[in-house]
């Protein structure tokens, strides 16, 4: 009996070291988080919940080179939001980029490509790629959108158009 108690005990404490080791991954690197936070203000746009999509824009933003605030930007967001009863989102390549030396990071940038589409049926009506340039800051455990500004994409004429 003695034999099995401690066979147990070894087993249940290797079980125990493998689920610690486990639970202490490395947290997600700043490129993973701010991608992640891209992607549920995507969500929270494509579901029209701009309340929950300007969590994650801070209060001091700045948009288009200093010609939007925090205000104007939301303003902005319920409009597309408005008039497009459906809208999506798809990104392009999303290049981050950590900034400054504080460890862990403080500050990012983030480079990409948007196709936005949207619409009021099944189907978009209307849609537009932008190149966005975006600045980011740290806030707690979470990231917040400190500055971004885009513009349209000229797409190529198709030749007889």
């Amino acid at each position: 009996m003695k034999e099995n108690e401690r066979r147990m005990r070894i087993a249940v404490g290797m079980l125990l070291v493998g689920l610690l080791l486990g639970a202490c991954g490395k947290e997600p690197s700043v490129e993973q988080q701010v991608i992640a936070t891209l992607e549920n203000m995507k969500q929270d746009a494509e579901a029209g919940r701009h309340m929950d999509f300007m969590r994650y824009v801070a209060d001091d933003f700045d948009g288009q080179l200093g010609s939007m605030d925090r205000r104007d930007f939301h303003r902005y967001m319920l409009l597309q939001m408005n008039e497009n009863r459906r809208l999506y989102a798809q990104f392009f390549p999303i290049y981050v980029q950590a900034e400054g030396t504080a460890k862990p990071a403080t500050e990012a940038s983030a480079r990409f490509k948007i196709l936005i589409t949207g619409g009021g049926g099944l189907l978009p009506e209307r849609g537009q790629l932008f190149e966005v340039e975006t600045e980011w800051k740290r806030d707690g455990s979470d990231w917040r959108l400190l500055r971004a500004a885009w513009q349209p994409v000229a797409l190529p004429q198709q030749p007889g158009a």
